[in-house]
């Protein structure tokens, strides 16, 4: 078959340019290849907005900057300097263990059976009340014992918790303000349960800190936020602990010596 010379250049424009569209620009004779602009257009879509023009000629212009920036980087020679390498290894490193991560976590979701379970057991912890507790720490069972005879023979509870080791709340009369039974140590919980408004402890109550002396002063139903309205932050800490689990799972399968 013999092309005259007009068909002869189609024929050349059109095998050419498939190449040529492959290619967004070149930099000092460089090619950035069409493809690398997707990842940048998946990212705007998943953010909503719209394939348009105009975003893939910005996204166009974004990838044209870094690649000058980077031929300049390229040619002063930071590509050889030691703390450079340092840190391109690091960041490499990091991106692997998000991709295993993520991959982790696309394989293991958090269901809403799960999201469901732990905002049960969120609410058992922090119970139906919510109290208003005053309390006198010190670092003796005898000095608590002391303090609460003091307070049976009429002595004031705010003056009495001046001498706490609690420096936040002595100022104040030793208040704690309004907590839940999960904001707090168990048996400090255990005992806010036994009292009535007004009333003290007449034992001390140890925790880790150590003895208390609290006194109550007032109670009211706990109101927690619905499901739906924790229910993201409930799902991003539960994705989290599997991540932190995979994590550990590893480092204990791991020989290290």
């Amino acid at each position: 078959m013999t092309f005259k010379p007009a068909h002869l250049l189609v024929v050349l424009l059109v095998t050419a340019f498939p190449a040529m569209a492959q290619n967004l620009a070149t930099v000092n004779g460089k090619a950035i290849p069409a493809s690398k602009a997707e990842p940048f257009v998946k990212q705007a879509l998943a953010q909503g907005q719209k394939d348009t023009p105009q975003l893939r000629a910005m996204i166009k212009d974004r990838l044209v900057g870094t690649e000058v920036l980077l031929q300049a980087a390229e040619k002063a020679g930071y590509g050889k300097n030691e703390d450079v390498k340092v840190q391109i290894e690091m960041a490499r490193q990091q991106i692997l263990i998000q991709s295993l991560m993520r991959a982790h976590v696309e394989k293991n979701p958090v269901s809403e059976a799960d999201i469901k379970a732990a905002y049960d057991k969120w609410k058992t912890q922090n119970g139906d009340n919510e109290y208003h507790p005053f309390h006198i720490l010190v670092d003796k069972e005898d000095d608590a014992k002391a303090i609460i005879s003091k307070l049976k023979a009429g002595a004031k509870f705010d003056e009495l918790a001046k001498q706490s080791k609690d420096t936040g709340s002595a100022g104040k009369g030793g208040d704690l303000d309004w907590v839940s039974q999960a904001n707090v140590p168990p048996a400090f919980a255990a005992a806010l349960a036994t009292l009535k408004k007004g009333q003290f402890t007449e034992t001390p109550v140890k925790t880790e800190v150590g003895f208390h002396v609290i006194k109550l002063d007032d109670v009211r139903p706990l109101k927690l936020p619905t499901l739906d309205e924790v229910k993201q932050q409930i799902a991003e800490s539960l994705v989290q602990e599997k991540v932190q689990a995979y994590q550990q799972s590893l480092i204990k399968a791991a020989v290290i010596k």
